[in-house]
This record gives structure tokens, sequence and C-alpha cells, in this order.
């Protein structure tokens, strides 16, 4: 069964760096689109950014210039490197993936457990 796994979240100061981790693992035929998720306490879960297969990357605005998203595809990663981080940041955060099992016939959306990243003022 395919499983996404995310490492690298914690504590950090406004204005410090994380970077997190999420790696796909498991019986994976194919990867497609990859992202990271965050849901703050009270809020509803918001897309931070994506990447494509190919590279190509979205941000939301409220961390364009300040986040930066990459892969791995010959491990089947994706990382966020989070900088300039503000206790806005503050939330789990969840990796997203749209996979194709092996001996499946399409792909699907999975996620991540998530992790917690606190920003302390």
């Amino acid at each position: 069964q395919v499983q996404l796994v995310e490492s690298g979240g914690g504590l950090a100061q406004t204005g410090g760096s994380l970077r997190l981790s999420c790696a796909a693992s498991r019986n994976i035929f194919g990867i497609h689109d990859m992202g990271w998720y965050r849901q703050a306490p009270g809020k509803e879960r918001e897309s931070v950014a994506t990447i494509s297969y190919g590279g190509i990357t979205t941000y939301s605005d409220f961390v364009r210039g300040r986040f930066t998203i990459s892969r791995d595809n010959t491990k089947n990663m994706v990382y966020l490197q989070m900088s300039d981080v503000e206790p806005e940041d503050t939330a789990v955060y969840y990796c997203n993936a749209d996979i194709r099992a092996s001996g499946a016939d399409i792909y699907r959306v999975y996620w991540g457990q998530g992790t917690q990243v606190t920003v302390s003022s």
C-alpha cells in the first residue's frame, strides 16, 4: 500500500527556517503532482505549494518568496524549505501526491499523516 511520510516539523522562532520532507514509498508505479498543504487550528486545510513531475511550481500568496518546494523524482520525495517563518505559519503540514500504485490502472491522491510546525514570536 502506498504511504506518504512527512518529517522535519518542529519549533522555530520568527524569522527562522525549517525544512520539511515527504517520502512516498511502497509499490509505486508513478507520481504526478506533489504538494504541501497546511491546517491551522480552527481553520480549513489550505494549499501551500505544488510541484509537477517536470518541476513547475505554484505557491500561495502567503508563502511566495519565503517557501520553496522541490522534489527528487529518483527518490519519490518532495521537500518544503521554509524561510523567514512567521507565527501565522503555525499549522500541521500535510504532504499530498497524485500517485499510481503498482498494479493500479489510475492515479489517485494520497495524503501523509501530517507534521506539526510551530513558530514562536
